[in-house]
């Protein structure tokens, strides 16, 4: 009999979510991946809403993907080469709670595989400061508006432009060689 395979979903929050799309969009085993709004209490909130830092929510994508083809693990290792772990307050130019980084597991095995990587990135000496990313449980995901969901293909320019200049891609390019 032959087995079939649930994908997965993983929930990441790195900043701005319109930088955490490409890294992980259109890989072999990656079915989508969807910006979005998690962690807050206002239903269904506007962009807006999530910019007035009064719902509560963080900027995050969440991807499905098939694990027989592509893990969790190599998605964490995507992860954490597009953030800078050791900053608690946003990220690069996006400060604030709402651009906050986080990692949402959604079982026990992607807590502890989490948890794990996690622990091997701080244990790497790569960065000098500790490593500061909340590894806690999936709340409600409300997808972003239509205009942000695959973003660096519909405005390349504008997508390229906000990489540079929010100092992400020197920050990866100098931690990962990226």
């Amino acid at each position: 009999m032959e087995k079939t395979i649930q994908n997965e979903v993983a929930t990441f929050a790195g900043g701005c979510f319109w930088c955490m799309v490409k890294p992980f969009d259109e890989l072999p085993g990656i079915e989508k991946v969807v910006s979005g709004y998690t962690g807050g209490k206002t239903e269904n909130p506007t962009y807006e809403e999530v910019c007035t830092g009064l719902t509560g929510h963080t900027e995050a994508v969440q991807i499905t993907f098939n694990p027989e083809i592509f893990p969790y693990k190599r998605l964490l290792d995507i992860f954490w080469m597009q953030i800078d772990p050791t900053d608690p307050n946003g990220q690069f130019y996006d400060r604030g709670e709402s651009y906050r980084t986080a990692i949402f597991y959604h079982s026990d095995k992607q807590k502890q595989l989490a948890e794990q990587s996690k622990m091997e990135l701080e244990k790497s000496g790569r960065f000098s400061r500790p490593i500061v990313v909340p590894i806690e449980p999936a709340q409600t995901f409300y997808p972003a508006e239509e205009y942000h969901q695959s973003f660096y293909r519909k405005n390349p320019a504008r997508y390229e432009a906000y990489q540079l200049g929010s100092g992400r891609k020197h920050f990866i390019n100098k931690h990962w060689g990226n």
